[in-house]
């Protein structure tokens, strides 16, 4: 029996180095891998490029990292709730290339695929085009877009089994789904971690075979970015 379990975080990434590509899972809070985050802000590596769909909030996600200057470079879609996030970004400190939310998601679901490259219309005519090949399909113009190359791809589900399958629950699925697989290795946490054999494989999303490693984690917060309520 396959079986890719390890202790906790920090065997999980042992291998993890300075100056190497990393994407992670999640949007904004919500299905972000806490306890790897956790354990990188720990090993102090450095000179990270980092692609997420966002950098989380301050004092919380990767926020962390930015905190203690570990990011070079984010690849993102958006700035989100992060005020240390925009402040390294408009001083010059990080490098960031910002990409159309789509765009981000299909680049990391190619490399997921063994899809080099592929065209879309998104970014067509502004900056995300600039020095890119462009070709005109059926009267509209599309951009190429190259599928990404990350050294590890770490996601967060809500459950999975020894053998690396991965169940997620609701909205947190999001950027999870199309990382897993996408990078050279990929490590993921759960909230439970149960034998293999015991999931429905009718309810499985993303199959063993994409993950390399897998851990359950502990005391995740799952944090709010904003919450609003109104009056009665």
């Amino acid at each position: 029996m396959i079986n890719k379990k390890v202790a906790n975080a920090q065997e999980a990434l042992f291998d993890v180095k300075d100056n190497q590509t990393i994407m992670l899972g999640g949007f904004g809070l919500c299905g972000i891998p806490e306890n790897s985050i956790t354990e990188l802000v720990r090993k102090n590596i450095t000179g990270l490029t980092c692609i997420s769909n966002n950098a989380g909030v301050d004092d919380f996600g990767l926020g962390l990292l930015l905190q203690k200057r570990q990011i070079k470079k984010m690849i993102s879609s958006y700035v989100g709730e992060n005020a240390e996030f925009e402040r390294q970004m408009l001083s010059g400190e990080l490098d960031v290339e910002l990409t159309p939310q789509g765009t981000l998601a299909e680049k990391c679901r190619a490399a997921q695929a063994g899809i080099p490259a592929f065209f879309t219309p998104a970014g067509y005519g502004t900056e995300v085009a600039e020095g890119k090949e462009t070709r005109e399909y059926n009267g509209k113009m599309y951009v190429l877009e190259e599928a990404y190359k990350a050294d590890f791809a770490i996601v967060k589900a809500w459950k999975g089994d020894e053998a690396g399958n991965l169940i997620f629950k609701g909205t947190a699925r999001n950027f999870n789904s199309c990382m897993a697989g996408a990078g050279k290795i990929t490590i993921a946490e759960v909230e439970e971690l149960v034998p293999a054999g015991t999931l429905d494989p009718n309810e499985i999303h993303i199959p063993g075979i994409y993950v390399k490693r897998i851990f359950q984690g502990e005391k995740y917060e799952k944090r709010i970015e904003q919450r609003t309520v109104r009056t009665r």
